[in-house]
């Protein structure tokens, strides 16, 4: 067999558009992920067919076209911007005697070249051998054999078998090293959710600008470029919006169109957070011609991952690349916020995206002026300053206190309930004091 290339810096992509498909791949979103990889296109093969067939996925005059770019580009990997199946990226590798790799293999590589904490790490080695334990035998005859020599010969184990045998294991184990992890994510949660603290999660397609977004919002300086899966690892901060509090801002990892599924199984503790947040910013790059078709591919993933039930807040990015468009906010017919137009890169219609989110998270906020007896005040005014809605307060001459508290319906409800105390006969209007 030939050698077998540990990474490939000359590519040929093959692009093949289906009749068949309502969803066509992005041939330029194949490049740019080829790009992000950082291997280098130097021939693209493309071709038109009604359906893949089970052999080369190509018809077998295409397939040696690929095979003769290969040898007259001097090319060292052929990328497909199409899902392959074992059998036929190992007929490919026969027939073009170099590496071939799929569209999901491709974003594993580019995953596991960005991934920096631990987690990430865990998760990224998690997906990838997910993928390639259905792959073992292509390319390597050796697995095909039995162990030799003296005293191991005979019935017993295949290379195959072995290596198979140790994918599970590791497998096993990266498993119970996520499950660690996710605890301590839960507990984290726990206690935001103690402490009522909301969480709004940044999801979006990837490279429309999610991580530029955070960076002018928290001034966290997390890694952001233009280019796909900039950003891996979750990071949290915390934000103040008005009528709110203080918020959790989480940053996470980008979307795209066919994410493979194993990736998505694989991040489940990180996607987690996208699961339990209060309110999702869904980031949209404006200027992009398939934004439209970007956002479904979104929400198909969110529906992947049980989150398409969180309330969403679109926020359609790099309004700096258009021509005529200003920040604005677009309410419903019920007039609540449901789209800003913002400029992450430039700054514009930040104040307007806290303006929709204290809408948003706010809810209904309720003003009322309390009286509370001297044998109420100290428990209950500790409590108002914890959640920093005393607007004023005045001690009164027997050691009662005259309150003015603002805050959400839903957190004077859980106050009540939690105090086990009568606040409703508490209420008085100041004419009566």
């Amino acid at each position: 067999m030939f050698d077998r290339y540990e990474s490939g810096e000359q590519a040929i992509l093959v692009h093949i558009d289906f009749t068949y498909q309502g969803e066509i791949e992005d041939l330029n979103e194949c490049k740019m992920l080829i790009s992000s990889a950082g291997v280098n296109t130097v021939g693209v093969v493309t071709g038109t067919r009604q359906s893949p067939l089970p052999k080369y996925y190509v018809g077998e005059g295409k397939a040696q076209e690929i095979a003769d770019a290969v040898r007259a580009n001097n090319a060292d990997i052929v990328i497909f911007n199409h899902a392959l199946s074992p059998a036929q990226e190992r007929n490919l590798e026969q027939l073009c005697q170099c590496r071939v790799i799929d569209r999901t293999g491709l974003i594993l590589d580019i995953f596991a070249q960005r991934a920096r904490t631990y987690e990430g790490k865990l998760q990224v080695e998690l997906a990838q051998l997910r993928h390639i334990s259905t792959r073992l035998i292509r390319g390597w005859t050796h697995l095909e054999r039995q162990k030799g020599g003296i005293g191991l010969r005979g019935p017993g184990e295949t290379q195959l078998e072995t290596d198979r045998r140790l994918l599970r294991e590791r497998i096993k184990a990266i498993l119970r090293r996520l499950g660690k992890v996710a605890k301590q994510r839960e507990q984290g949660r726990r206690a935001r959710h103690r402490a009522e603290i909301p969480t709004i999660s940044l999801v979006g397609y990837t490279n429309a600008g999610k991580s530029t977004l955070f960076n002018r919002i928290t001034e966290a300086g997390v890694y952001a470029a233009d280019q796909l899966f900039a950003t891996l690892d979750p990071t949290l901060r915390k934000i103040e919006v008005a009528d709110v509090g203080t918020s959790i801002l989480a940053d996470t990892v980008g979307f795209i169109r066919h994410l493979p599924h194993d990736l998505v199984a694989a991040f489940k503790a990180t996607l987690q957070e996208t699961q339990e947040a209060n309110i999702l910013l869904h980031v949209v790059d404006a200027s992009d011609e398939r934004f439209r078709e970007n956002i479904e591919a979104v929400d198909i993933v969110l529906e992947e991952i049980d989150a398409n039930e969180v309330p969403t807040l679109l926020v359609m990015n790099k309004i700096d690349n258009l021509e005529d468009q200003q920040p604005r906010i677009e309410c419903d017919e019920e007039g609540i916020p449901r789209c800003v137009w913002v400029s992450a890169m430039e700054g514009k219609g930040i104040e307007l995206l806290f303006q929709a989110l204290t809408e948003r998270l706010s809810g209904q906020m309720v003003e009322h002026s309390l009286l509370l007896p001297p044998d109420w005040v100290g428990r209950l005014r500790s409590k108002f300053f914890q959640m920093q809605c005393i607007l004023n307060e005045e001690y009164q001459d027997d050691g009662s206190l005259l309150v003015d508290v603002r805050m959400q319906q839903v957190d004077w409800s859980k106050l009540e309930k939690r105090e086990d105390a009568p606040l409703s006969d508490f209420i008085i209007t100041k004419e009566s004091v």
